[in-house]
């Protein structure tokens, strides 16, 4: 039997400098993503569709919903699988296209995951794991395009008293 899930959040567009949108150039892009109970998100358009560049842009938004969407499925997964993790960090990359109409769509994004596990023993295990935390994520699984990983996996180091183990990787 299938699960509903029922998510809300509050968009306020925050640009208006007083006349509207009488013309392109008459607003600003801002506007404040408002969840009850949690802090808000100051957004506004890529800076190069006329945003505030030091606010978050939709682009950015959905990409880092990608990328966290599967780290949180993976972190489920290895908790399962026995795999103990210490250390997660991804730098994703998304491609935008936009179209001379000047609409546009993500046609890949890349997940470049580094994960540091416990133990050797661990490695191959965690490398496997991210084929199905691809499966199982929500947000990839809303996506009508490839979203490939290239995750790294590295063992912590441990200190012993003839130095750190493993050498560097």
């Amino acid at each position: 039997m299938s699960k509903f899930h029922h998510y809300q959040s509050i968009l306020e567009w925050t640009g208006n400098t007083g006349m509207g949108t009488r013309g392109y150039l008459a607003y600003k892009r801002d506007f404040d993503i408002i969840i009850e109970g949690k802090s808000t998100i100051h957004g506004s358009a890529d800076h190069h569709f006329r945003g505030t560049k030091h606010r978050h842009n939709p682009e950015e938004l959905f990409l880092s919903s990608i990328s966290s969407c599967h780290m949180l499925w993976y972190l489920h997964l290895c908790a399962e699988a026995g795999i103990s993790v210490v250390n997660y960090e991804d730098h994703s990359e998304g491609i935008m296209l936009e179209e001379r109409n000047g609409s546009g769509h993500f046609s890949e994004v890349t997940l470049y995951p580094v994960v540091t596990v416990e133990d050797e023993s661990m490695k191959n295990k965690a490398m496997e794991l991210h084929e199905e935390a691809r499966k199982h994520c929500f947000i990839a699984n809303s996506c009508n395009f490839k979203i490939r990983h290239k995750p790294v996996v590295r063992i912590q180091k441990k200190v012993t008293q003839d130095g750190i183990y493993p050498p560097h990787n």
